[in-house]
């Protein structure tokens, strides 16, 4: 059937609607809940469920939908398969929409295709996302990772090349730490591209960020988009009394059940009631935690289901939180070993 975008999609209605927030000292408006493509829309998942959880997203007012060139399985596939929905569903409404990509991982065979920074890299996995995606533009493109085998200038200069051949409307970076941050902000501003926003991950059981990112940011007038707030679904009622059947951990994906400690599941079954005691799920105490600092434009959220979809949504219905609860959340809210991109931001 013909899709039809609901047209009460941005309607401050508090149904848990997306608030938009300014991303840095940019002119571009984010929501506050982003849709991101890294699991769950490659070829291992039906088609139509993956359309159902795009439409509820966009039907919600959620209107960044983030992919990246080797996002699936297999490499390429999540962007393809949303090019297909994107061409069936949303072409209409390209202008309503963010949709951003990266590179900086492996992609393809040979010495060109195996990730980094070159401009090589970068410009031509950007050439095949557009492809995949088959739109004629990305409004965001990532550097995904620093990589020290690179001139930063180099990278940052593939980022400004993306602009002004006019394949990108902003550019970004991901899991780069807060002196690398600076750096490559800095060279971008020289070449007259901003850096608008940064990408790294952020969870109440990683929470690296507050140590010189976000003053980094702040700083340079980057935004900040979190993903992994779930910390790898450890943030939610998963994995309370084990690790479920079909799960990330029982996977071996991108969540080792050896992470899943006693000490660690005490902490998370702590935060868990203190999100009951204020009417929301685990999951939804950790989004909004996320979205606590105005430094955050984003919290960049997955799903597999339009179920899980709405229960994410739902944190935007509570996002004050007060000093004792910080507090107590503090207590609980420790590193868990869970920062798989800890080696790209410590370069």
């Amino acid at each position: 059937m013909t899709y039809v975008a609901d047209p009460t999609r941005y309607d401050s209605d508090g149904s848990g609607r997306p608030a938009f927030r300014r991303c840095g000292r940019s002119g571009l408006d984010l929501p506050a809940i982003s849709l991101g493509l890294w699991h769950n829309f490659g070829d291992d998942k039906p088609i139509e469920t993956q359309r159902a959880v795009l439409r509820r997203a966009f039907d919600s007012g959620v209107t960044h939908f983030d992919l990246a060139n080797n996002y699936g399985p297999p490499y390429g596939s999540a962007e393809k398969n949303f090019g297909t929905i994107f061409a069936q569903d949303f072409r209409p409404y390209r202008d309503e929409l963010i949709l951003s990509t990266k590179a900086g991982y492996d992609m393809w065979p040979g010495p060109y295709g195996q990730g980094g920074g070159s401009r090589k890299y970068l410009l031509a996995s950007l050439d095949q996302s557009l492809a995949r995606m088959g739109v004629d533009y990305v409004d965001i493109f990532y550097s995904h990772r620093f990589d020290p085998s690179t001139p930063l200038e180099e990278t940052m200069g593939a980022l400004d090349a993306a602009v002004r051949s006019g394949k990108a409307l902003y550019v970004g970076i991901s899991s780069y730490s807060g002196e690398r941050t600076r750096e490559a902000a800095a060279i971008l501003r020289e070449l007259g591209t901003p850096l608008l926003i940064h990408q790294p991950s952020y969870s109440m059981l990683n929470r690296w960020i507050e140590e010189d990112l976000l003053d980094a940011l702040e700083e340079t007038g980057a935004g900040c988009i979190a993903f992994s707030p779930l910390a790898q679904g450890m943030l939610t009622s998963k994995y309370l009394d084990g690790v479920p059947e079909g799960s990330r951990a029982s996977q071996g994906k991108s969540l080792s059940p050896d992470l899943l400690t006693d000490e660690a599941l005490g902490h998370v079954r702590a935060l868990n009631e203190i999100a009951r005691s204020r009417g929301q799920s685990l999951a939804q105490m950790a989004i909004a935690w996320t979205l606590r600092d105005p430094r955050v434009t984003s919290a960049l959220i997955g799903a597999s289901s339009v179920a899980q979809l709405d229960d994410s949504l739902g944190a935007l219905a509570n996002l004050q939180f007060s000093t004792d609860e910080l507090a107590e959340i503090d207590q609980h809210a420790v590193d868990a070993g869970i920062n798989l991109w800890a080696g790209s931001a410590e370069r």
